[in-house]
């Protein structure tokens, strides 16, 4: 992926909202812009879990705090996801691909019923009309057939389901490890070199 492409990164209501913001962190070491937006109960699951506000001053103190070696080199920009007139609601804006990280069950069924009340709803049902890249990454558990019904759904129309779901072979240290893994499988589906984690088979 190209670093001019333009990327779209929702947080929704689901625990683990540090899922999206080192993805964002990651992408902005790596001189991608991301355009970021919040739903307000991924703001206010935000501020819980993190202590951090939806606002780009905290997000980048934060990421400077937890990334290491993180410089940002890309430009961040913040959404208001009641704006439905904002650019990712156009098909014609072209959005090379969203990522909705965490994904709330609530999301997961608005993306999948065609369901556009918001700019997060909106820009997703633009990207899979588009036919561009939609990754969605649900952190719930256990999952109900309602749940896995959408996510059926969302894969057979184009999206990606990609579960909070990391790995142990390559050892990890530290819960960010653990975070990270994630975000390099999202990094791998984009085509982004991460070389956040080596691969299985690699050295470490």
């Amino acid at each position: 992926m190209k670093i001019d492409s333009k990327i779209i990164i929702a947080i929704t209501g689901a625990s683990g909202s540090v899922y999206g913001l080192r993805l964002t962190g990651h992408l902005l070491k790596r001189d991608f812009s991301p355009h970021l937006i919040f739903s307000d109960a991924g703001a206010d699951v935000m501020k819980h879990e993190t202590g951090i506000l939806p606002e780009e001053k905290h997000i980048l103190e934060y990421l400077n705090r937890n990334i290491e070696l993180f410089e940002n080199r890309g430009m961040l920009r913040i959404y208001d996801n009641s704006d439905l007139f904002l650019s990712p609601a156009s098909g014609s804006a072209g959005y090379d691909s969203m990522i909705i990280v965490p994904c709330s069950m609530k999301t997961v069924a608005s993306v999948a019923n065609g369901i556009s009340s918001s700019l997060i709803e909106r820009a997703a049902d633009v990207i899979l009309k588009e036919k561009k890249k939609l990754i969605l990454v649900p952190r719930e558990t256990p999952l109900s057939a309602i749940h896995l019904e959408n996510m059926l759904k969302i894969d057979r129309a184009g999206g990606i389901i990609l579960p909070a779901m990391p790995a142990f072979y390559n050892k990890p240290d530290r819960v960010e490890d653990l975070v990270d893994f994630v975000v390099g499988k999202i990094f791998s589906i984009l085509n982004i070199d991460h070389g956040i984690y080596p691969g299985w088979g690699s050295e470490s």
